[in-house]
């Protein structure tokens, strides 16, 4: 499977919801396998909050592949000897989409602090004019797992005949006080680091050095994204060998755990995309401005195949419980299926196994 990396630009504002706009701007994507002549055989798949636009095969060097590599590739799942399957890095990211880190037209400066607030809705009306551009205007699915989930439902509401089937895994409607009280714990740690410096920090020690703020930011994150159930099979009590037990800040392996990801995290993700990425995620509410959830699923015209997971404690089944009532209520197609996983919320990437017949099932 070969993996093309791509880069659009685009000269015409894109309006956003706050009324402000993006102009220009450019948007990075990757596909694997081929389009065919009709155009007709795309699969959308979109990231979540830490992910980006390379989610399969290997970069030349890299060690770990794409973040869905065990669903994308030749024979797999998401068959690219069969499917044109394109991933784009959303706007407002840190991996080559505009956002923070990107520079104001025509000046040197960053925007940093200065970009606009984003929305999911953005980044999918963003994602639908790159696809125009490419002369994709039909696909056969849009597939995505929590911010990609919530994605995949708003171009689900807002180009209700772009796509035949929609997929979405470990999402929700409309963002939760549960999951915006974790954000607000990162986003507080973030920016009341002294590092920070207002957004002026220096990237190239980022890189080199990490970020304490981001750190303990992303420790919330990893909490809520885990359940109770796969720390104590992942960690139990074990304590670090070479740390004493009565030492003050000796650690348990679930400390170590947590040290050791979020350091690493801090160094490749910009604090300030993460700021702009978790605000989005906050704002989502699928029926903001509708009267009800009904009333904004009656633009669905795609099947509707929703996937969660038992122990999600960031978007919990029962919120997707809601949307294929809601859906069937309205008569429209629609499927839940809800896995047995003890892993919690990051199960869409890791227990695989567990769902891919599922959407082999829809894709065929």
């Amino acid at each position: 499977m070969e993996v093309r990396t791509k880069k659009e630009r685009f000269t015409n504002p894109l309006y956003l919801e706050s009324g402000r706009i993006l102009e220009p701007y450019e948007i990075v994507y990757e596909t694997y396998g081929e389009l065919n002549e009709a155009r007709d055989n795309v699969v959308v798949v979109c990231h979540a909050l830490s992910g980006s636009h390379h989610a399969a095969g290997f970069y030349e060097g890299d060690r770990k592949p794409g973040w869905w590599d065990g669903l994308i590739g030749d024979g797999k799942t998401i068959d690219t000897k069969k499917y044109f399957v394109i991933c784009t890095n959303t706007i407002g990211s840190c991996f080559g989409s505009t956002g923070p880190s990107s520079k104001i037209y025509p000046s040197d400066e960053e925007y940093r602090l200065k970009f606009p607030v984003i929305t999911i809705r953005d980044m999918v009306r963003a994602q639908h004019i790159l696809f125009n551009k490419l002369g994709i205007y039909n696909v056969e699915a849009i597939i995505g797992g929590s911010m990609g989930g919530m994605q995949a439902l708003q171009f689900g509401v807002d180009y209700p005949n772009f796509a035949k089937n929609i997929i979405a895994l470990a999402t929700t409607h409309a963002t939760r006080p549960w999951v915006i009280a974790f954000n607000k714990v990162a986003s507080e740690a973030i920016v009341n680091d002294p590092a920070f410096k207002e957004g002026k920090y220096n990237r190239t020690e980022i890189e080199q050095n990490g970020f304490e703020g981001l750190s303990i930011g992303r420790m919330a994150g990893h909490i809520s994204y885990l359940s109770p159930h796969s720390m104590d099979k992942k960690f139990g009590r074990d304590y670090v060998e070479t740390d004493g037990l009565y030492d003050l800040f000796g650690r348990y392996e679930v400390d170590r755990y947590l040290d050791y990801n979020a350091a690493n995290f801090s160094k490749f993700f910009d604090p300030i995309s993460y700021l702009y990425i978790v605000k989005a995620i906050n704002i989502f509410d699928l029926s903001m401005g509708y009267e009800s959830l009904e009333a904004v699923l009656g633009n669905f015209r795609s099947k509707l195949t929703l996937i969660g997971f038992k122990s999600d404690m960031m978007f919990m089944p029962e919120e997707m419980r809601e949307i294929d009532e809601a859906m069937r209520g309205l008569g429209k197609d629609s499927k839940y299926y809800e896995i047995d996983s003890d892993y919690g919320h990051d199960a869409f990437l890791v227990e695989l196994e567990k769902f891919q017949d599922i959407i082999e099932g829809v894709l065929q």
